[in-house]
């Protein structure tokens, strides 16, 4: 397994964590690409205009994704 394979696995693990409480409040997320030590996860369903979705992003999916991989910088949304 490369490294990258291991990241990515790290940072599906982590989006799994919080895959739940998203679905809980009826969106759902999607893991779009790993680069430069950027992550780029889509939302779905009643996260898209949710006033709400930058703090989930940042203390929410972000946190859980720099906790099980501290080398990512940061976490961005793409449509």
């Amino acid at each position: 397994m490369g490294l990258m394979s291991d990241i990515q696995a790290k940072v599906q693990e982590a989006i799994a964590q919080v895959r739940d409480f998203i679905v809980s409040d009826g969106g759902d997320i999607e893991l779009v690409k790993i680069e430069n030590n950027k992550v780029y996860v889509k939302l779905m369903g009643a996260c898209k205009g949710c006033p709400l979705v930058f703090i989930t992003l940042t203390s929410g999916i972000q946190e859980a994704i720099k906790e099980k991989v501290p080398e990512i910088q940061s976490v961005e949304l793409v449509d």
